[in-house]
């Protein structure tokens, strides 16, 4: 057990696997003590038969949570045995059946018996032990069905990551990424307009000077990603949030988000109150990341953008602090 203390929790699945071929080798042999010709991978299949009675494959997968492929091959190997024949026909004659033999049904009392003796050594177990390892399975699979450990996994990456990223203000060095990363990802999509040309190619004059404000996010001193707050003279909005973007080879870094609420408290700062934005529905992880934020659906505003399809809106004073 030295190698697990060295590996910490890392090394999970390696200790699972460990434990399960340990009381797999024991089960083997526990069979041979009961003098039961049997493998320990076919008792879920066997059990479901043998409690349930006949069955199609695909019935016994879904209950026994196993692959059709998987239940297949174990039928192939318990009907060689002689236990289990398949291709039965159920009185509909719609549905081709499996079930066991005159033979499995025999060695079911023998395999009652065993396991009479195998739930009293469990339980005894489990007495001895600190921790319930039955209850905490169960725990450990309820939980890992709520969120399972790769999308953990992949939390904790955009976590660890997002602590090298810093949001910036605005300098002239950075007016060519802030150019490239939005042409980047419109002509992916769309094409470039006239209301972009103007914004990317000058956004001195067509945001800064009007009393607008660009973010530019570094990760590990690179610009990877950019937003603007472009002044809105109208009594309905104070701001619009535009040109955020960021490069594909810096997404899963949750910069996007950083982006929008180092945005949102910018805008707070400078005393705004309604923030309006144009996007498109087919950018699914940007709408995501806008209702994330907090913005709400609108409509009927003139738009200068032919990609424009939904058109959002957020209330500083109630929605954010």
């Amino acid at each position: 057990m030295d190698f697990f203390n060295k590996t910490g929790k890392m090394a999970l699945g390696s200790r699972l696997r460990l434990l399960t071929n340990k009381v797999t080798e024991d089960a083997a042999q526990i069979y041979e003590l009961y003098h039961v010709e049997f493998l320990p991978k076919w008792f879920p299949v066997f059990f479901i038969l043998a409690e349930e009675g006949e069955k199609t494959i695909t019935e016994i997968a879904n209950e026994i949570g196993h692959s059709q492929p998987s239940v297949t091959k174990i039928i192939r190997e318990m009907t060689s045995a002689g236990l289990v024949e398949d291709n039965l026909l159920t009185h509909d004659k719609r549905r081709n059946v499996v079930g066991l033999t005159e033979k499995g049904k025999k060695l079911n009392d023998k395999v009652r018996v065993s396991c009479q003796d195998v739930y009293a050594a469990i339980e005894m177990i489990i007495e001895e032990a600190t921790h319930n390892l039955w209850e905490a399975i169960e725990e450990w699979e309820f939980l890992l069905e709520q969120k399972s450990l790769l999308k953990r996994v992949n939390e904790q990456k955009k976590i660890r990551e997002s602590q090298a990223v810093e949001i910036v203000p605005y300098k002239p060095e950075y007016q060519e990424a802030f150019r490239s990363l939005n042409e980047e990802w419109i002509s992916t999509y769309f094409e470039m307009e006239e209301a972009d040309y103007k914004a990317l190619n000058n956004p001195q004059d067509y945001i800064l000077d009007k009393g607008g404000v660009i973010l530019v996010a570094l990760y590990n001193n690179k610009p990877v990603g950019v937003c603007a707050l472009i002044k809105m003279h109208q009594e309905d909005y104070d701001y619009e949030m535009a040109k955020m973007a960021v490069s594909p080879n810096a997404q899963g870094k949750n910069i996007g988000f950083l982006l929008g609420q180092a945005v949102l408290k910018k805008a707070k700062e400078l005393g705004a109150q309604n923030l309006y934005l144009e996007s498109n529905t087919i950018l699914k992880p940007a709408i995501n990341l806008y209702h994330k934020l907090g913005f709400k659906k609108i409509a009927g505003r003139n738009t200068p953008y032919k990609r424009c399809n939904i058109q959002m809106t957020l209330q500083l004073d109630r929605s954010y602090q």
